[in-house]
């Protein structure tokens, strides 16, 4: 019994001192500052996101009672077909058609190519809550559109258009006096129903705000409108940056091309924060729709323009690259895949991603047919059990598990026509 009890305490000895030796060996090689110091950096370094501007405001037959204006722009009739195309009020033509920013399946195949492509998420283009023109379609788009982005695991932000005011003014819906307080009940509805959303974008632990243009609230007002609220926010304001803006964002400038980036990254060194912008050209359709003059042109350049602004904002590091745009089709600056450019410039967007934020980004230039094939089988199918089978599909593609996800998209069988 002796024995067997010094063998044991010999045996706890060596263990106790093998302890020692390898908590030294940790202390020698990572020492607690250093790890320490590791930790806080990874926890304050944000994430850099990559979010593409989108425009919810397409209406289309059937889905909606009437073609949209922003199909038809009161001069192009999309009943009328050439050539297997609508006639719609855009120079290119979408791959998948004209579609409706109300179809569910529309916007699963826009958010899945967009997450394939290595695009986070979207800035939406939100006009507030009041019933005006096409305000209350398109916030019912909105809505929609962010619960497609909560379920898929994407991100997305608001550019508030705040020349909703200055129209509401004009319609008599609201007067000068109360567009601070208007504007503030707008923000509050976001603060409670979107900025604590876990998908809403934060900079700073701040929800991200950006506001469109210079002719809706003044500067005094916009400082007026942040100062009361609750939760603050990371507001953005285009091109130049407000008091009461952390920064400002980029945005073309068809009249300067490439040229105004440079301009823009020389004017915000000094920000604490800016949003530069990537663009694949500026070809609007106003002035053959006869809606105004035409605001200019930015060349495609066979693909340079994209590349090259698309580069340039990563460069400069800033943890929020905005892409203008996704589908703003009247103005040309889609990066939507169309008959004329395809995928073109979704794969530059996969070639960067992996240059410049994440080298073991997967996805392939073979995989961005795969939302294609969904949209299509969506569109045809029509039982509770084949919609169950493409919801696990979509749910396949947005985890990354797209060779099961091709597998399953080969063996979906749709029921035969007489």
């Amino acid at each position: 019994m002796d024995l067997k009890l010094r063998l044991r305490e010999m045996s706890n000895k060596m263990q106790k001192e093998r302890f020692s030796i390898l908590i030294l060996v940790a202390l020698v090689f990572f020492p607690a500052s250093r790890v320490q110091s590791e930790e806080l950096q990874t926890a304050h370094q944000p994430q850099r996101l990559v979010l593409a501007h989108y425009m919810p405001w397409f209406a289309t037959r059937p889905v909606s009672q009437v073609w949209g204006w922003h199909w038809t722009m009161n001069a192009f009739d999309p009943e009328m077909m050439n050539e297997g195309k609508r006639q719609i009020a855009a120079h290119y033509y979408p791959l998948v058609g004209p579609y409706d920013s109300n179809d569910a399946d529309v916007l699963e195949y826009h958010l899945l190519l967009m997450k394939l492509s290595g695009i986070d998420g979207v800035i939406v283009d939100w006009y507030g809550l009041t019933d005006l023109h096409d305000y209350k379609s398109l916030h019912r788009n909105t809505k929609h559109l962010v619960e497609q982005v909560t379920r898929l695991g994407m991100k997305f932000a608001i550019c508030y258009e705040d020349q909703t005011i200055p129209a509401l003014e004009k319609s008599g819906r609201l007067t000068a006096e109360n567009r601070v307080t208007h504007a503030k009940r707008e923000l509050a509805w976001m603060a409670e129903n979107w900025f604590q959303l876990k998908s809403y974008v934060r900079l700073e632990g701040r929800p991200v705000l950006l506001s469109f243009g210079q002719t809706g609230l003044t500067n005094k007002e916009w400082t007026q409108c942040l100062a009361g609220l609750k939760l603050p926010v990371a507001y953005f304001s285009q091109h130049h940056r407000r008091t009461s803006a952390m920064g400002a964002f980029d945005w073309p400038v068809p009249q300067e091309g490439l040229k105004a980036i440079q301009r823009f990254q020389k004017t915000s060194r000094d920000w604490q924060y800016s949003i530069p912008v990537a663009f694949p050209r500026f070809v609007d359709i106003y002035a053959e729709a006869k809606v105004h003059k035409s605001f200019g042109r930015i060349d495609d350049n066979r693909g340079v323009t994209f590349q090259t602004s698309m580069e340039q904002a990563l460069k400069t590091k800033a943890p929020i690259v905005q892409i203008a745009t996704w589908n703003d089709w009247g103005e040309g600056t889609v990066i939507e895949p169309s008959r004329r450019f395809g995928y073109r410039d979704l794969k530059v967007i996969q070639k960067l991603r992996r240059n410049y934020i994440d080298p073991h980004f997967s996805a392939s230039v073979d995989d961005l047919d795969l939302p294609l094939q969904l949209l299509e089988l969506r569109r045809k199918s029509k039982s509770p059990e084949q919609k169950q089978r493409l919801d696990m599909i979509r749910t396949l593609i947005s985890t990354g598990k797209l060779k099961e996800a091709q597998i399953e998209l080969k063996r979906f069988a749709l029921p035969k026509t007489r």
